[in-house]
């Protein structure tokens, strides 16, 4: 369980001071100490504490010094204390371990940015899977998939409906979308240098839309937002969400260069089933982990905006799970070249 140390900068006169002690004192702390720095008139609190309580002390501290002015909160992780501090026992608490709200924020609001970082990463995924799927190389597409930098628009889009945060959901849509639309547009581009094979069972089976596609976009959205949420690595879930959209995002485009329009619906509908299922699945963990905003009013926002993006999200699920039921979607494709 991680630690962190917790500095407060407050004005030492007033209320307020006395306060924040009994907030602390409170929150279970490891050790705090109270210094006094140059001006007279303040006091710097540094509490040492575990991850799980941390939160719940900023959203006191907060809503105590909110209409003050003169103060600042930093959190700063620890990576190493001497002595060594015992593990703790309660394993309820273990389990409730995560990094706190502003924390979260701060990370997947910069992993959802639209930049050329994110614009070079996904040509280069895209071109490699386009390639692995016309040649029908799966040492290549899951290249492609490693590279693909999705994972951080699919979370910042759904972390911005359970926080109510309207610039971080925009930004979340804005570079999903644009990421999708430039897979499409290098992938369009690529039909016309690549000939088809339509032996390639990589690319085939992108035409076929099956529950158990289904099953592992929603496993994947919901284990990219735990683990966000938990600090753990992002690499596999990464693999996950990109496995989900990347290579239906290409053989997308790649169909509509051959003139498949069939096809190219097919990997389409795939393509927007994935969408739809890892939105909802990273949003039911996140309201799971309680990841919401810290004010009443603000969480009344949070609540609407969620549920808009679940009742969406899921009655695209049901109408595209009728489609693939009663048109047998699921079933193998085969093209004469």
């Amino acid at each position: 369980m991680g630690i962190c140390r917790v500095d407060i900068h407050i004005p030492s006169d007033g209320e307020a001071y006395d306060t924040a002690i009994r907030i602390i004192k409170a929150s279970d702390p490891i050790d705090y100490l109270v210094l006094q720095p140059e001006q007279k008139d303040r006091r710097l609190i540094q509490v040492i504490m575990r991850d799980g309580p941390v939160q719940a002390m900023l959203d006191n501290l907060q809503s105590l010094l909110e209409h003050r002015s003169g103060w600042r909160v930093t959190v700063a992780d620890l990576d190493v204390t001497i002595p060594k501090l015992p593990e703790p026992k309660d394993e309820k608490k273990i389990a409730r371990q995560q990094h706190t709200r502003e924390e979260l924020y701060v990370q997947v609001s910069s992993n959802a940015k639209l930049n050329r970082d994110f614009i070079v990463m996904v040509v280069l995924s895209t071109i490699v899977a386009a390639i692995g799927l016309v040649s029908d190389g799966v040492a290549a597409v899951i290249g492609a998939m490693v590279i693909a930098p999705l994972l951080g628009p699919i979370i910042g889009l759904a972390m911005g409906a359970a926080l109510g945060e309207l610039a971080l959901l925009r930004r979340g849509i804005l570079t999903l979308f644009a990421g999708i639309a430039i897979a499409l547009g290098v992938s369009l581009v690529l039909a016309l240098v690549l000939p088809p094979n339509w032996e390639s069972r990589e690319l085939m089976s992108r035409a076929e839309v099956r529950l158990d596609g289904l099953a592992l976009a929603m496993a994947a959205g919901g284990a990219a937002a735990l683990s966000v949420t938990r600090g753990a690595s992002s690499a596999l879930v990464g693999v996950m969400v990109a496995a989900a959209l990347l290579p239906p995002g290409a053989a997308f485009g790649l169909f509509l260069g051959y003139g498949e329009w069939q096809l190219a619906l097919r990997a389409a509908l795939l393509l927007s089933l994935n969408v739809a299922a890892l939105i909802l699945s990273a949003l039911i963990v996140f309201r799971l982990r309680k990841i919401r905003p810290r004010t009443w009013i603000e969480q009344q926002h949070a609540n609407r905006a969620v549920w808009l993006n679940a009742i969406l999200s899921g009655l695209f699920l049901l109408i595209a799970i009728a489609l693939i039921l009663l048109l047998d979607l699921g079933s193998a494709v085969e093209l004469g070249a």
